[in-house]
């Protein structure tokens, strides 16, 4: 049995994969998702993106953990990523999903126009608001999967984003599945097409958008359940 803990990206907490669960889990497979510090329900506890590495490594070491794969969605790639230097010999493989991926020194807001990010953050006491309806337009959801969206969101503590990840050793080392969702963009960002060129890299498309565990739950929990046996 294979160990997923699956971690979504900004404004989401575990809720957002119920449904990748539940098929992970009725094919025979361990699934824990992860409600990272500050958001859904543990919403009010303070937040910097080192809680959310340790968020990742507690999950694993509190659970026992063995034969892991860490999945971080979005911004969750960049502390998922980390994490996945600090579980040692517990891991099995990393899969990013339309993914951030740590970068040493460098911020989620490093090297894209962060300005109106800022601005939110610094209008909203220190946290970034979450997408209105209108933002999840072309994604390939439908108006029950935007609703879901909208209704579950909370605001994403502004701290992760503004500061610098640390990674130790090659990213490139690990063994690793990035999922690029198409409908956000058919070429992965420059800092994962780099790690790509790596051996022990895979690249994955998915045709819908950057949303997948609402908009293709089973299509996703079939390409995890296929990432935990690639070499």
């Amino acid at each position: 049995m294979t160990h997923f803990v699956l971690v979504a990206g900004a404004w989401l907490g575990a809720w957002a994969w119920d449904e990748v669960a539940a098929e992970l889990r009725a094919a025979g497979e361990d699934a824990h998702p992860l409600t990272l510090s500050g958001l859904a329900e543990k919403q009010g506890v303070p937040a910097g993106l080192e809680t959310h590495v340790g968020d990742v490594v507690d999950e694993v070491e509190r659970l026992g953990l063995r034969d892991v794969v860490l999945v971080g969605h979005s911004y969750s790639g960049i502390p998922v990523g980390q994490a996945a230097e600090r579980i040692g010999d517990r891991l099995r493989r990393v899969v990013f999903v339309d993914a951030n991926v740590p970068v040493d020194g460098e911020s989620f807001l490093s090297g894209w126009p962060s300005d109106p990010v800022r601005e939110a953050i610094a209008a909203h006491d220190g946290f970034w608001p979450p997408l209105t309806a209108d933002d999840c337009a072309g994604q390939g959801l439908t108006d029950e999967q935007v609703r879901r969206f909208v209704e579950g969101a909370t605001p994403h503590p502004g701290a992760t984003l503004l500061e610098p990840a640390a990674v130790s050793r090659p990213l490139d080392a690990l063994p690793a599945t990035y999922i690029k969702c198409l409908l956000d963009g058919d070429e992965p960002m420059p800092a994962v097409a780099e790690l790509l060129k790596g051996e022990g890299w895979e690249l994955v498309e998915m045709d819908t958008g950057h949303w997948p565990m609402f908009s293709q739950p089973r299509e996703l929990a079939r390409l995890l359940r296929e990432s935990a046996v690639s070499r």
